[in-house]
């Protein structure tokens, strides 16, 4: 049975979606985790909030065990995520090396729990966890509410999102793949909206970590970058990606673009685009940084709240 979180999403059937994003993007989390944890000392703990797949806790953990080991804390409300997460971990870090202490947490990131789940970290990451949330601010308080003195707050949430297709697909009219996104951007609105007691958040990440109680506030951001031809696995993302797309924003499409979406995911036509040589995978993600000052009390009490 699926588990549905309080957006409405049933992560565990989306788990093989996942794992695939976390095999392509391995690259681009790998040197993200290398910058981050190489700003902590030795023995440092970092807590990944919505790990996943675990994709990118391995990458963190493996970054730990290069800077001298430490403590990682996955943490996800889907159990079955979890336990993916974990046997992810645990595989990447078979080889030798310093010791990474691998602990998991049941736990949400929406509730005020959270912060005596955990222990105190000096990096919390998260990515694309805050806008499922009801009130996205009070999650970034809750979040930096969880960072150890001189710790650093890591909210991985924009950037300039996924192309994957050329302009013209030779089927319906140019630009479909833009009328696309413009209503999965839709779609994505009317989701947050749909979230009882939605907030919204009419600031930047940024702000929202200055907003927080944050210093040293600044941003990143990483590619993923697989140009034609692809692989197989590749080439499977991509499809996925489409009918992705096509689920959440085709309601708002002419019919003539409906029925070219049918014909692009139908592997009997001519025209699916898994038979395409000219795929693609391009996306960039943006990491946003706060940091708990050394000294200061805590950026936000998640009590308080």
């Amino acid at each position: 049975m699926g588990v549905h979180t309080h957006d409405d999403f049933d992560w565990t059937a989306r788990l093989a979606d996942l794992r695939r994003r976390d095999a392509i993007a391995a690259q681009a989390y790998r040197s993200t985790a290398d910058r981050l944890v190489t700003m902590l000392k030795p023995g440092a703990t970092v807590i990944d909030i919505g790990s996943g797949a675990g994709g990118m806790a391995a990458q963190l953990g493996l970054a730990l065990r290069a800077n001298g080991g430490g403590r990682l804390v996955l943490v996800d409300a889907v159990e079955e995520l979890l336990d993916a997460a974990t046997d992810h971990v645990h595989a990447a870090l078979s080889g030798p090396g310093a010791t990474v202490k691998v602990d998991t947490v049941l736990g949400d990131a929406a509730s005020d729990e959270l912060g005596t789940q955990v222990p105190a970290a000096e990096l919390v990451w998260a990515a694309a966890v805050v806008h499922h949330l009801r009130d996205q601010q009070q999650g970034v308080n809750r979040l930096a509410g969880l960072l150890a003195p001189g710790g650093w707050l890591a909210l991985a949430e924009g950037g300039l999102g996924t192309q994957c297709l050329p302009w013209d697909l030779g089927v319906g009219e140019p630009g479909l793949i833009d009328r696309l996104t413009a209503g999965a951007k839709a779609w994505f609105a009317q989701m947050r909206a749909d979230i009882p007691g939605s907030v919204r958040l009419p600031v930047g990440w940024t702000r929202s970590l200055v907003d927080a109680g944050l210093t040293g506030v600044t941003s990143f951001s990483y590619l993923i970058d697989h140009p034609a031809p692809v692989s197989d696995e590749v080439r499977a993302a991509v499809v996925k990606w489409l009918a992705f797309m096509a689920e959440v924003g085709a309601d708002r499409l002419a019919e003539d673009d409906r029925t070219a979406l049918a014909r692009l995911l139908d592997p009997a036509d001519p025209a699916f685009v898994g038979a395409r040589d000219d795929l693609f995978y391009l996306a960039s993600g943006t990491v946003n940084l706060g940091r708990r000052e050394p000294g200061g009390p805590a950026a936000h009490s998640p009590a308080s709240h």
